[in-house]
């Protein structure tokens, strides 16, 4: 007997309040560490970070009320057009090199960065993908498994690499992740797994016995700034002139906030400019020292819960494809917060991934709020039954 809700019903307000407590984060974050950038205007960087806040849930409001069957319409021409900004980003005058590397789009008046909306099209494309062929195959063998993975990585790997070449190893990354979660909710054989695992360790070896052994291959795979971030995670105190500078004086912030924090707007290294980018990249740094122990583990804490909320909607969802949305959504974010807290507290190397929905900037958080829109859009359509059986919906 299904059990009958209305969409209002159906809308996961524990969801939408953690987001809440998240943007709350954000301005204090903001604020509190981009005073330092505009001290005629210490709101500059906060006013804009609310005006993407709002796009972000126009845009979240706009995909939630969509039936989201119907990207399955769209899975092949958002993809496409995906890989085609990322190749005009690397091969035509539009794109805009900075810091370093090649990653955004000049239009007009603003600049775009199309990886991260190649995210959200990567995710529609391989749930797509997956929903089709675990609606049409039959016996599950080793054959169907491998063919499985081989059209994931037939989908996935032509964005990885193009943004790997921006060089832009963090989004590369993040897109491996999200490969590997749905490859997993696939239900591929674990000795598959395994094995794929083995090659990505193998690789990683491969590129420390060029390091040692055969430097000048080695920089074929490696950018020099790639490698001075490595040396600055693996020895920071050895570089703290050069390349280990940020990641020192973020260590530092987040140890003297011991337990309770030096208070909002008090850090002494959020406030003296010792940081680079500490109101995108490093804003945990902010939290650390200024809201202490106390304060990120309520941070990391609203994390937990917003993706234990969001693997309860992907288990619960009676439709394989909303399925595969949202473990693809939980691969994209689980990684990037990750990644970020753990490079800034030196357990990971600086990659530059920006903290979902904490750190400023637009295309990254409009790309969050885009998931989160389909996340919210899945549990809204699941059905929910009083006898309920463990077949899902095809």
């Amino acid at each position: 007997m299904e059990e009958r809700k209305t969409g209002f019903q159906q809308i996961d307000y524990t969801l939408l309040f953690l987001l809440f407590v998240l943007m709350c984060f954000s301005l204090l974050a903001i604020y509190s560490g981009s005073g330092q950038y505009f001290s005629d205007d210490p709101t500059y960087y906060v006013k804009r970070q609310i005006v993407w806040f709002v796009v972000g849930i126009i845009v979240m409001v706009s995909i939630m009320i969509l039936d989201y069957d119907l990207f399955k319409n769209f899975s092949i021409p958002f993809y496409g057009m995906g890989v085609t900004l990322l190749l005009l980003v690397a091969y035509s005058p539009l794109g805009v090199f900075r810091n370093g590397s090649q990653r955004w789009l000049d239009v007009g008046s603003m600049e775009i960065q199309p990886s991260e909306f190649m995210k959200i099209f990567l995710i529609v494309a391989l749930a797509h993908m997956l929903y089709r062929v675990t609606v049409n195959k039959g016996t599950k063998d080793l054959k169907s498994d491998l063919i499985i993975v081989a059209k994931v990585c037939a989908i996935g790997l032509p964005p990885f690499f193009l943004i790997l070449t921006q060089p832009d190893l963090g989004t590369a990354l993040v897109i491996a992740s999200i490969m590997a979660t749905m490859l997993l909710m696939s239900g591929v054989a674990w000795r598959i797994l395994t094995v794929l695992g083995l090659g990505a360790v193998g690789g990683i070896l491969t590129l420390i016995y060029f390091h040692n052994y055969n430097f000048k291959l080695f920089t074929l795979f490696i950018e020099p700034h790639q490698l001075e971030r490595i040396y600055g995670w693996l020895d920071p105190y050895e570089h703290q002139g050069t390349y280990g500078y940020q990641l020192v004086n973020a260590m530092r912030g987040i140890g003297s906030g011991q337990l309770y924090g030096s208070g909002f707007m008090n850090g002494i290294q959020t406030q003296s400019d010792r940081i680079p980018e500490i109101h995108t990249d490093f804003i945990f740094t902010v939290i650390g020292e200024e809201f202490g122990f106390l304060g990120a583990t309520i941070l990391i804490v609203t994390y937990f819960l917003l993706f234990y909320r969001m693997v309860i909607i992907a288990l619960t969802c009676n439709n394989l494809f909303g399925t595969y949305l949202v473990s693809g959504v939980i691969g994209l974010l689980v990684f990037q917060v990750f990644q970020n807290v753990a490079m800034t507290i030196g357990l990971m190397p600086i990659t530059g991934l920006a903290l979902p929905f904490i750190s400023y900037g637009g295309s990254a958080l409009l790309t969050n709020m885009i998931a989160i829109g389909i996340v919210l859009n899945v549990n809204i359509r699941t059905r929910h039954y009083m006898f309920e059986t463990k077949e899902s919906s095809m």
